[in-house]
Protein backbone atom coordinates (compact mmCIF):
# COMPACT_ATOMS: atom_id res chain seq x y z
CA UNK A 1 0.00 0.00 0.00
CA UNK A 2 2.89 2.36 0.72
CA UNK A 3 4.14 2.03 -2.85
CA UNK A 4 0.72 2.87 -4.22
CA UNK A 5 0.52 5.87 -1.90
CA UNK A 6 3.82 7.12 -3.32
CA UNK A 7 2.50 6.51 -6.85
CA UNK A 8 -0.58 8.55 -5.94
CA UNK A 9 1.61 11.44 -4.82
CA UNK A 10 3.56 11.19 -8.10
CA UNK A 11 0.35 11.21 -10.15
CA UNK A 12 -1.06 14.15 -8.20
CA UNK A 13 2.12 16.20 -8.64
CA UNK A 14 2.24 15.44 -12.35
CA UNK A 15 -1.41 16.40 -12.85
CA UNK A 16 -1.05 19.64 -10.87
CA UNK A 17 1.75 20.98 -13.09
CA UNK A 18 0.09 19.67 -16.22
CA UNK A 19 -3.08 21.50 -15.19
CA UNK A 20 -1.14 24.73 -14.69
CA UNK A 21 0.43 24.55 -18.14
CA UNK A 22 -2.83 23.48 -19.77
CA UNK A 23 -4.55 26.38 -17.98
CA UNK A 24 -1.99 28.71 -19.56
CA UNK A 25 -2.89 27.41 -23.00
CA UNK A 26 -6.64 27.37 -22.32
CA UNK A 27 -6.54 31.01 -21.27
CA UNK A 28 -3.78 31.97 -23.71
CA UNK A 29 -5.87 30.87 -26.69
CA UNK A 30 -8.06 33.90 -26.00
CA UNK A 31 -6.13 36.27 -23.74
CA UNK A 32 -2.65 35.68 -25.13
CA UNK A 33 0.52 34.42 -23.47
CA UNK A 34 2.09 37.63 -22.25
CA UNK A 35 4.02 37.67 -18.99
CA UNK A 36 1.06 39.52 -17.43
CA UNK A 37 -1.24 36.61 -18.24
CA UNK A 38 1.25 34.04 -17.02
CA UNK A 39 1.89 36.00 -13.82
CA UNK A 40 -1.85 35.91 -13.07
CA UNK A 41 -2.09 32.19 -13.79
CA UNK A 42 0.99 31.18 -11.80
CA UNK A 43 0.19 33.50 -8.92
CA UNK A 44 -3.37 32.26 -8.47
CA UNK A 45 -2.37 28.61 -8.89
CA UNK A 46 0.13 29.10 -6.06
CA UNK A 47 -2.58 30.67 -3.90
CA UNK A 48 -4.90 27.74 -4.62
CA UNK A 49 -2.14 25.27 -3.74
CA UNK A 50 -1.45 27.17 -0.53
CA UNK A 51 -5.10 26.83 0.41
CA UNK A 52 -4.94 23.14 -0.42
CA UNK A 53 -1.85 22.51 1.70
CA UNK A 54 -3.52 24.18 4.67
CA UNK A 55 -6.79 22.33 4.25
CA UNK A 56 -5.04 19.03 3.60
CA UNK A 57 -3.17 19.15 6.86
CA UNK A 58 -6.27 19.97 8.88
CA UNK A 59 -8.49 17.35 7.23
CA UNK A 60 -5.79 14.67 7.50
CA UNK A 61 -5.44 15.25 11.24
CA UNK A 62 -9.20 14.98 11.74
CA UNK A 63 -9.73 11.93 9.49
CA UNK A 64 -6.40 10.20 8.73
CA UNK A 65 -7.83 7.47 6.48
CA UNK A 66 -6.79 6.50 2.95
CA UNK A 67 -10.42 6.60 1.78
CA UNK A 68 -10.74 10.25 2.84
CA UNK A 69 -7.66 11.13 0.81
CA UNK A 70 -8.73 9.20 -2.28
CA UNK A 71 -12.21 10.70 -2.14
CA UNK A 72 -10.68 14.18 -2.15
CA UNK A 73 -8.41 13.14 -5.00
CA UNK A 74 -11.38 11.84 -6.99
CA UNK A 75 -13.24 15.12 -6.63
CA UNK A 76 -10.11 17.06 -7.55
CA UNK A 77 -9.64 14.96 -10.67
CA UNK A 78 -13.30 15.18 -11.66
CA UNK A 79 -13.61 18.96 -11.25
CA UNK A 80 -10.38 19.42 -13.19
CA UNK A 81 -11.88 17.56 -16.14
CA UNK A 82 -15.02 19.67 -15.98
CA UNK A 83 -13.15 23.01 -16.03
CA UNK A 84 -12.51 23.35 -19.80
CA UNK A 85 -16.11 22.48 -20.67
CA UNK A 86 -17.51 24.99 -18.18
CA UNK A 87 -14.98 27.57 -19.38
CA UNK A 88 -15.80 27.20 -23.10
CA UNK A 89 -18.84 29.52 -23.25
CA UNK A 90 -16.98 32.10 -21.17
CA UNK A 91 -13.95 31.89 -23.43
CA UNK A 92 -16.06 32.16 -26.58
CA UNK A 93 -17.68 35.30 -25.19
CA UNK A 94 -14.22 36.64 -24.39
CA UNK A 95 -13.01 35.86 -27.92
CA UNK A 96 -15.91 37.86 -29.35
CA UNK A 97 -15.12 40.66 -26.92
CA UNK A 98 -11.51 40.64 -28.09
CA UNK A 99 -12.63 41.08 -31.70
CA UNK A 100 -14.55 44.19 -30.60
CA UNK A 101 -12.02 45.26 -27.96
CA UNK A 102 -14.69 45.23 -25.24
CA UNK A 103 -12.26 45.42 -22.34
CA UNK A 104 -14.79 45.09 -19.52
CA UNK A 105 -16.08 41.79 -20.91
CA UNK A 106 -12.53 40.57 -21.49
CA UNK A 107 -11.49 41.35 -17.93
CA UNK A 108 -14.54 39.69 -16.42
CA UNK A 109 -14.07 36.56 -18.49
CA UNK A 110 -10.40 36.36 -17.53
CA UNK A 111 -11.23 36.49 -13.83
CA UNK A 112 -14.10 34.02 -14.23
CA UNK A 113 -11.96 31.40 -15.93
CA UNK A 114 -9.19 31.70 -13.36
CA UNK A 115 -11.69 31.29 -10.52
CA UNK A 116 -12.81 27.99 -12.05
CA UNK A 117 -9.48 26.44 -11.04
CA UNK A 118 -9.84 27.16 -7.34
CA UNK A 119 -11.66 23.88 -6.58
CA UNK A 120 -9.54 21.31 -8.47
CA UNK A 121 -6.16 22.87 -7.71
CA UNK A 122 -6.97 23.38 -4.03
CA UNK A 123 -8.13 19.77 -3.75
CA UNK A 124 -4.99 18.50 -5.46
CA UNK A 125 -2.95 20.61 -3.05
CA UNK A 126 -4.31 18.59 -0.11
CA UNK A 127 -2.74 15.31 -1.29
CA UNK A 128 0.89 15.79 -0.25
CA UNK A 129 0.19 16.81 3.38
CA UNK A 130 -2.47 14.09 3.56
CA UNK A 131 0.01 11.49 2.29
CA UNK A 132 2.58 12.61 4.84
CA UNK A 133 0.05 12.20 7.64
CA UNK A 134 -0.80 8.66 6.46
CA UNK A 135 2.85 7.69 6.07
CA UNK A 136 4.28 8.95 9.36
CA UNK A 137 4.02 6.18 11.91
CA UNK A 138 7.25 7.01 13.70
CA UNK A 139 8.03 10.67 14.52
CA UNK A 140 11.72 9.83 14.40
CA UNK A 141 11.42 9.31 10.63
CA UNK A 142 9.04 12.17 9.88
CA UNK A 143 11.71 14.17 8.07
CA UNK A 144 12.67 11.29 5.77
CA UNK A 145 9.04 10.49 5.06
CA UNK A 146 7.99 14.03 4.23
CA UNK A 147 11.15 14.58 2.17
CA UNK A 148 10.48 11.43 0.15
CA UNK A 149 6.88 12.41 -0.53
CA UNK A 150 7.75 15.93 -1.64
CA UNK A 151 10.58 14.58 -3.80
CA UNK A 152 8.26 12.14 -5.57
CA UNK A 153 5.60 14.82 -5.97
CA UNK A 154 8.18 17.15 -7.50
CA UNK A 155 9.37 14.39 -9.84
CA UNK A 156 5.79 13.98 -10.99
CA UNK A 157 5.60 17.75 -11.49
CA UNK A 158 8.69 17.55 -13.69
CA UNK A 159 6.98 15.03 -15.96
CA UNK A 160 3.82 17.10 -15.92
CA UNK A 161 5.77 20.12 -17.16
CA UNK A 162 6.73 18.53 -20.48
CA UNK A 163 4.06 15.96 -21.27
CA UNK A 164 1.20 18.38 -22.07
CA UNK A 165 3.26 20.96 -23.93
CA UNK A 166 5.40 18.66 -26.07
CA UNK A 167 3.02 15.78 -26.71
CA UNK A 168 -0.62 16.08 -25.66
CA UNK A 169 -1.68 19.65 -26.53
CA UNK A 170 -0.19 19.57 -30.07
CA UNK A 171 -1.74 16.15 -30.78
CA UNK A 172 -5.14 16.15 -29.03
CA UNK A 173 -5.71 19.78 -27.99
CA UNK A 174 -6.09 21.59 -24.70
CA UNK A 175 -9.55 20.32 -23.69
CA UNK A 176 -8.67 16.68 -24.26
CA UNK A 177 -5.39 17.19 -22.42
CA UNK A 178 -7.38 18.22 -19.36
CA UNK A 179 -9.59 15.17 -19.91
CA UNK A 180 -6.66 12.75 -20.16
CA UNK A 181 -5.06 13.91 -16.92
CA UNK A 182 -8.41 14.10 -15.19
CA UNK A 183 -9.37 10.53 -16.11
CA UNK A 184 -5.92 9.22 -15.30
CA UNK A 185 -5.98 10.74 -11.83
CA UNK A 186 -9.59 9.69 -11.32
CA UNK A 187 -8.70 6.05 -12.01
CA UNK A 188 -5.77 6.39 -9.59
CA UNK A 189 -8.22 7.58 -6.92
CA UNK A 190 -10.79 4.86 -7.61
CA UNK A 191 -8.13 2.15 -7.60
CA UNK A 192 -6.80 3.55 -4.33
CA UNK A 193 -10.24 3.21 -2.78
CA UNK A 194 -10.51 -0.40 -3.90
CA UNK A 195 -7.01 -1.30 -2.69
CA UNK A 196 -7.87 0.10 0.74
CA UNK A 197 -11.00 -1.98 1.23
CA UNK A 198 -13.57 0.46 -0.19
CA UNK A 199 -14.60 -1.45 -3.31
CA UNK A 200 -18.22 -0.36 -3.06
CA UNK A 201 -17.17 3.28 -2.91
CA UNK A 202 -14.84 2.69 -5.83
CA UNK A 203 -17.74 1.43 -7.92
CA UNK A 204 -19.95 4.32 -6.82
CA UNK A 205 -17.33 6.87 -7.89
CA UNK A 206 -17.32 5.46 -11.42
CA UNK A 207 -20.18 7.88 -12.10
CA UNK A 208 -17.52 10.56 -12.38
CA UNK A 209 -15.88 8.67 -15.25
CA UNK A 210 -19.24 8.33 -16.98
CA UNK A 211 -20.01 12.03 -16.52
CA UNK A 212 -16.68 13.11 -18.01
CA UNK A 213 -17.13 10.70 -20.93
CA UNK A 214 -20.60 12.17 -21.57
CA UNK A 215 -19.23 15.72 -21.44
CA UNK A 216 -16.53 14.81 -23.93
CA UNK A 217 -19.04 13.17 -26.27
CA UNK A 218 -21.41 16.13 -26.17
CA UNK A 219 -18.58 18.54 -26.97
CA UNK A 220 -16.99 16.56 -29.80
CA UNK A 221 -15.81 18.74 -32.71
CA UNK A 222 -16.51 21.96 -30.80
CA UNK A 223 -14.40 24.84 -32.11
CA UNK A 224 -12.30 26.83 -29.67
CA UNK A 225 -13.41 30.03 -31.37
CA UNK A 226 -16.27 30.86 -33.70
CA UNK A 227 -14.86 33.94 -35.38
CA UNK A 228 -16.48 35.23 -38.53
CA UNK A 229 -15.00 33.53 -41.58
CA UNK A 230 -13.04 30.93 -39.63
CA UNK A 231 -11.94 28.05 -41.87
CA UNK A 232 -9.27 26.39 -39.76
CA UNK A 233 -7.93 26.26 -36.24
CA UNK A 234 -5.36 24.15 -34.46
CA UNK A 235 -3.03 24.15 -31.50
CA UNK A 236 0.71 23.60 -31.73
CA UNK A 237 3.42 23.40 -29.11
CA UNK A 238 3.85 27.17 -29.54
CA UNK A 239 0.55 28.75 -30.57
CA UNK A 240 -3.17 28.63 -31.06
CA UNK A 241 -3.43 29.07 -34.84
CA UNK A 242 -6.51 30.42 -36.61
CA UNK A 243 -7.16 30.96 -40.34
CA UNK A 244 -9.97 33.28 -41.45
CA UNK A 245 -11.35 34.15 -44.87
CA UNK A 246 -12.99 37.53 -45.26
CA UNK A 247 -13.84 39.44 -48.44
CA UNK A 248 -11.54 37.25 -50.51
CA UNK A 249 -8.58 37.62 -48.12
CA UNK A 250 -7.10 34.81 -46.05
CA UNK A 251 -5.82 35.94 -42.64
CA UNK A 252 -3.56 34.26 -40.09
CA UNK A 253 -4.19 35.04 -36.43
CA UNK A 254 -2.42 33.59 -33.40
CA UNK A 255 -3.40 33.17 -29.74
CA UNK A 256 -5.54 36.12 -28.65
CA UNK A 257 -6.16 37.09 -32.27
CA UNK A 258 -5.12 40.72 -31.94
CA UNK A 259 -3.06 41.33 -35.04
CA UNK A 260 -2.81 39.73 -38.46
CA UNK A 261 0.41 37.78 -38.86
CA UNK A 262 0.02 36.90 -42.54
CA UNK A 263 -2.42 37.77 -45.31
CA UNK A 264 -3.13 36.30 -48.74
CA UNK A 265 -5.22 37.21 -51.76
CA UNK A 266 -4.81 35.34 -55.04
CA UNK A 267 -5.12 38.51 -57.14
CA UNK A 268 -3.59 41.22 -54.93
CA UNK A 269 -0.15 41.82 -53.45
CA UNK A 270 -0.39 45.20 -51.72
CA UNK A 271 -1.93 44.95 -48.26
CA UNK A 272 -1.07 48.27 -46.61
CA UNK A 273 0.79 46.48 -43.81
CA UNK A 274 4.36 45.79 -42.73
CA UNK A 275 5.03 42.94 -45.15
CA UNK A 276 5.73 44.94 -48.30
CA UNK A 277 7.51 47.66 -46.34
CA UNK A 278 10.30 45.22 -45.47
CA UNK A 279 11.17 45.12 -49.14
CA UNK A 280 11.99 48.81 -49.67
CA UNK A 281 14.85 48.98 -47.17
CA UNK A 282 17.66 48.92 -49.77
CA UNK A 283 16.35 52.13 -51.38
CA UNK A 284 17.70 54.23 -48.53
CA UNK A 285 21.04 53.55 -50.25
CA UNK A 286 21.76 55.89 -53.19
CA UNK A 287 21.25 54.68 -56.77
CA UNK A 288 19.68 51.35 -55.87
CA UNK A 289 17.87 49.15 -58.38
CA UNK A 290 15.81 45.98 -57.88
CA UNK A 291 18.54 43.93 -59.54
CA UNK A 292 20.88 44.88 -56.65
CA UNK A 293 18.85 42.69 -54.26
CA UNK A 294 20.20 39.15 -54.56
CA UNK A 295 19.20 37.42 -51.33
CA UNK A 296 16.66 38.07 -48.56
CA UNK A 297 16.35 36.69 -45.04
CA UNK A 298 13.16 36.79 -42.96
CA UNK A 299 13.22 36.12 -39.21
CA UNK A 300 9.60 35.39 -38.31
CA UNK A 301 8.40 33.97 -41.63
CA UNK A 302 4.86 33.15 -40.42
CA UNK A 303 2.79 32.11 -43.46
CA UNK A 304 5.08 33.77 -45.98
CA UNK A 305 3.35 37.02 -47.01
CA UNK A 306 6.56 39.04 -47.29
CA UNK A 307 8.33 36.19 -49.08
CA UNK A 308 5.57 35.98 -51.66
CA UNK A 309 5.70 39.74 -52.25
CA UNK A 310 9.50 39.66 -52.46
CA UNK A 311 9.35 36.97 -55.14
CA UNK A 312 6.95 39.12 -57.17
CA UNK A 313 9.26 42.16 -56.98
CA UNK A 314 12.70 40.61 -57.15
CA UNK A 315 12.11 37.36 -59.00
CA UNK A 316 13.27 33.91 -58.00
CA UNK A 317 16.15 35.04 -55.79
CA UNK A 318 16.92 32.88 -52.72
CA UNK A 319 14.80 33.79 -49.69
CA UNK A 320 15.64 32.24 -46.32
CA UNK A 321 12.78 32.23 -43.83
CA UNK A 322 13.04 31.24 -40.19
CA UNK A 323 9.86 30.19 -38.38
CA UNK A 324 9.96 28.45 -35.01
CA UNK A 325 6.51 26.85 -35.31
CA UNK A 326 6.28 24.03 -37.89
CA UNK A 327 2.48 24.10 -37.66
CA UNK A 328 2.47 27.67 -38.99
CA UNK A 329 4.65 26.56 -41.90
CA UNK A 330 2.10 23.89 -42.80
CA UNK A 331 -0.72 26.43 -42.62
CA UNK A 332 1.25 28.78 -44.87
CA UNK A 333 1.72 26.08 -47.48
CA UNK A 334 -1.92 25.03 -47.37
CA UNK A 335 -3.76 28.35 -47.14
CA UNK A 336 -1.37 31.19 -48.03
CA UNK A 337 0.34 30.12 -51.25
CA UNK A 338 3.68 29.67 -49.48
CA UNK A 339 4.94 27.26 -52.13
CA UNK A 340 7.54 29.43 -53.90
CA UNK A 341 10.46 27.22 -55.02
CA UNK A 342 12.96 29.96 -54.15
CA UNK A 343 11.83 30.06 -50.49
CA UNK A 344 14.05 28.08 -48.14
CA UNK A 345 12.14 27.44 -44.92
CA UNK A 346 14.11 26.86 -41.72
CA UNK A 347 12.09 25.61 -38.75
CA UNK A 348 14.19 27.12 -35.97
CA UNK A 349 14.47 29.98 -33.51
CA UNK A 350 15.33 33.09 -35.50
CA UNK A 351 18.46 34.08 -33.61
CA UNK A 352 19.94 30.60 -33.56
CA UNK A 353 19.01 29.92 -37.16
CA UNK A 354 20.44 33.19 -38.47
CA UNK A 355 23.63 32.69 -36.49
CA UNK A 356 24.13 29.29 -38.16
CA UNK A 357 23.55 30.65 -41.65
CA UNK A 358 26.61 30.94 -43.92
CA UNK A 359 24.92 33.53 -46.14
CA UNK A 360 24.77 37.31 -46.34
CA UNK A 361 21.61 39.20 -47.20
CA UNK A 362 20.70 42.47 -48.91
CA UNK A 363 17.49 42.62 -46.86
CA UNK A 364 17.21 41.07 -43.43
CA UNK A 365 13.65 41.35 -42.10
CA UNK A 366 12.78 40.76 -38.46
CA UNK A 367 9.04 40.20 -38.10
CA UNK A 368 9.03 38.45 -34.73
CA UNK A 369 7.87 41.39 -32.61
CA UNK A 370 4.31 42.08 -31.63
CA UNK A 371 3.48 43.47 -28.20
CA UNK A 372 3.23 41.85 -25.79
CA UNK A 373 5.04 38.90 -27.42
CA UNK A 374 8.52 40.21 -28.09
CA UNK A 375 11.43 37.78 -27.62
CA UNK A 376 14.02 39.79 -25.66
CA UNK A 377 16.89 37.89 -27.27
CA UNK A 378 15.91 39.41 -30.64
CA UNK A 379 16.14 43.00 -29.36
CA UNK A 380 19.70 43.27 -28.05
CA UNK A 381 22.93 44.78 -29.28
CA UNK A 382 24.47 41.30 -29.44
CA UNK A 383 21.70 40.08 -31.74
CA UNK A 384 21.96 43.14 -33.95
CA UNK A 385 25.75 42.74 -34.17
CA UNK A 386 25.24 39.18 -35.34
CA UNK A 387 22.57 40.32 -37.80
CA UNK A 388 24.92 42.98 -39.20
CA UNK A 389 27.53 40.30 -39.82
CA UNK A 390 25.02 38.61 -42.13
CA UNK A 391 24.36 41.71 -44.24
CA UNK A 392 26.09 42.69 -47.45
CA UNK A 393 28.00 45.99 -47.61
CA UNK A 394 24.81 47.75 -48.74
CA UNK A 395 22.45 45.56 -46.75
CA UNK A 396 19.59 46.78 -44.58
CA UNK A 397 18.10 45.36 -41.38
CA UNK A 398 14.35 46.05 -41.17
CA UNK A 399 12.25 45.53 -38.05
CA UNK A 400 8.48 45.62 -37.60
CA UNK A 401 7.80 47.24 -34.20
CA UNK A 402 4.55 47.80 -32.33
CA UNK A 403 3.68 50.97 -30.44
CA UNK A 404 0.84 52.64 -28.59
CA UNK A 405 -0.85 55.85 -29.75
CA UNK A 406 1.10 57.94 -27.22
CA UNK A 407 3.99 55.58 -26.48
CA UNK A 408 7.01 55.13 -28.76
CA UNK A 409 9.32 53.84 -26.03
CA UNK A 410 9.93 50.49 -27.70
CA UNK A 411 10.79 52.15 -31.01
CA UNK A 412 13.12 54.55 -29.20
CA UNK A 413 14.88 51.75 -27.34
CA UNK A 414 15.39 49.58 -30.40
CA UNK A 415 16.55 52.54 -32.49
CA UNK A 416 19.00 53.58 -29.79
CA UNK A 417 20.38 50.06 -29.65
CA UNK A 418 20.62 49.74 -33.43
CA UNK A 419 22.45 53.07 -33.65
CA UNK A 420 25.36 51.62 -31.68
CA UNK A 421 26.03 49.34 -34.68
CA UNK A 422 24.49 50.90 -37.79
CA UNK A 423 25.37 54.40 -39.06
CA UNK A 424 21.84 55.37 -40.10
CA UNK A 425 18.37 54.67 -38.71
CA UNK A 426 15.09 55.50 -40.46
CA UNK A 427 11.55 55.05 -39.13
CA UNK A 428 8.29 54.72 -41.07
CA UNK A 429 4.89 54.62 -39.37
CA UNK A 430 2.32 52.42 -41.06
CA UNK A 431 -0.89 54.46 -41.39
CA UNK A 432 -4.01 53.05 -39.77
CA UNK A 433 -2.04 50.68 -37.55
CA UNK A 434 0.01 50.65 -34.36
CA UNK A 435 3.14 49.53 -36.19
CA UNK A 436 6.33 51.20 -37.32
CA UNK A 437 9.15 49.97 -39.50
CA UNK A 438 12.71 50.63 -38.35
CA UNK A 439 15.39 50.53 -41.05
CA UNK A 440 19.07 50.21 -40.11
CA UNK A 441 21.53 50.57 -42.99
CA UNK A 442 25.12 49.35 -43.22
CA UNK A 443 26.12 52.58 -45.03
CA UNK A 444 25.39 56.19 -44.05
CA UNK A 445 22.11 57.00 -45.78
CA UNK A 446 19.57 59.83 -45.91
CA UNK A 447 15.91 60.27 -46.70
CA UNK A 448 17.01 62.29 -49.75
CA UNK A 449 18.60 59.13 -51.17
CA UNK A 450 15.28 57.36 -50.70
CA UNK A 451 13.40 60.23 -52.35
CA UNK A 452 15.72 60.15 -55.36
CA UNK A 453 15.21 56.41 -55.79
CA UNK A 454 11.46 56.87 -55.49
CA UNK A 455 11.38 59.51 -58.23
CA UNK A 456 13.57 57.50 -60.57
CA UNK A 457 11.87 54.13 -60.11
CA UNK A 458 8.34 55.57 -60.22
CA UNK A 459 9.09 56.97 -63.65
CA UNK A 460 10.48 53.62 -64.88
CA UNK A 461 7.72 51.54 -66.55
CA UNK A 462 9.64 48.36 -65.68
CA UNK A 463 9.29 48.93 -61.93
CA UNK A 464 6.90 46.47 -60.35
CA UNK A 465 3.70 48.28 -59.28
CA UNK A 466 3.94 46.80 -55.78
CA UNK A 467 7.42 48.28 -55.35
CA UNK A 468 6.39 51.70 -56.68
CA UNK A 469 3.33 51.87 -54.44
CA UNK A 470 5.27 50.76 -51.35
CA UNK A 471 8.10 53.23 -51.99
CA UNK A 472 5.57 56.05 -52.08
CA UNK A 473 3.83 54.84 -48.93
CA UNK A 474 7.13 54.56 -47.06
CA UNK A 475 8.31 58.01 -48.08
CA UNK A 476 5.06 59.77 -47.17
CA UNK A 477 5.12 58.21 -43.70
CA UNK A 478 8.78 58.77 -42.81
CA UNK A 479 9.23 60.04 -39.24
CA UNK A 480 11.69 62.75 -38.17
CA UNK A 481 13.65 60.48 -35.79
CA UNK A 482 13.60 58.99 -32.32
CA UNK A 483 14.51 59.81 -28.74
CA UNK A 484 17.73 58.35 -27.42
CA UNK A 485 17.17 55.99 -24.50
CA UNK A 486 18.95 52.95 -23.06
CA UNK A 487 20.81 50.33 -25.07
CA UNK A 488 19.37 46.81 -24.83
CA UNK A 489 21.88 44.02 -24.17
CA UNK A 490 21.69 40.29 -23.54
CA UNK A 491 22.34 41.11 -19.89
CA UNK A 492 19.68 43.83 -19.60
CA UNK A 493 16.74 44.30 -21.92
CA UNK A 494 13.61 45.32 -19.98
CA UNK A 495 11.31 44.45 -22.86
CA UNK A 496 8.55 43.17 -20.58
CA UNK A 497 8.29 46.55 -18.82
CA UNK A 498 8.02 48.38 -22.11
CA UNK A 499 5.51 46.01 -23.67
CA UNK A 500 3.35 45.94 -20.54
CA UNK A 501 3.22 49.74 -20.62
CA UNK A 502 2.34 49.63 -24.32
CA UNK A 503 -0.60 47.33 -23.68
CA UNK A 504 -1.85 49.41 -20.75
CA UNK A 505 -1.50 52.65 -22.72
CA UNK A 506 -3.33 51.09 -25.65
CA UNK A 507 -6.22 50.03 -23.42
CA UNK A 508 -6.43 53.42 -21.70
CA UNK A 509 -6.24 55.34 -24.97
CA UNK A 510 -9.36 53.60 -26.26
CA UNK A 511 -8.66 53.83 -30.00
CA UNK A 512 -9.23 50.71 -32.07
CA UNK A 513 -6.25 50.26 -34.33
CA UNK A 514 -4.60 47.11 -35.56
CA UNK A 515 -1.26 45.70 -34.54
CA UNK A 516 0.21 43.50 -37.26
Amino acid sequence: MRRYLLFTVFASGMTTLAAELAAGRLIGNVFGTSNLVWAAIIGLILIYLTLGYWLGGRVADKNPSPFAMYRILAWGAFTLGVVPYVAQPVLRAAASAFDGLQFAVMGGAFVAVLILFIIPISLLGTISPFAIRLSVDDPAHAGVTSGTIYAISTLGSFIGTFLPVLILIPTIGTTRTFLVFSLFLLFVAIAGMALNGQRKQAVIHLWMVAALALLAALNTNQQLKNSEGQVFETESAYNYIQVLQRDGYTLLRLNDGQGIHSIYHPDQLYYGGPWELFLVGPYFNPNTNPSDVQRIGIVGLAAGTAARQATAIYGDIPIDGWEIDPAIVKVGQQYFGMTMPNLIVHVADGRYGLEQSPDKFDILAVDAYRPPYIPPHLTTREFFEMAASHLTSRGVLVINVGRAPEDRSLINGLSTTLATIFPSIHIVDIPGTLNSMVYATMQPTTSEDFSANLSRLSADPNTHPLLAQTLYSAYTNLQPGYQTTMVFTDDRAPIEWLTNNLVINFILHGDVESIQ
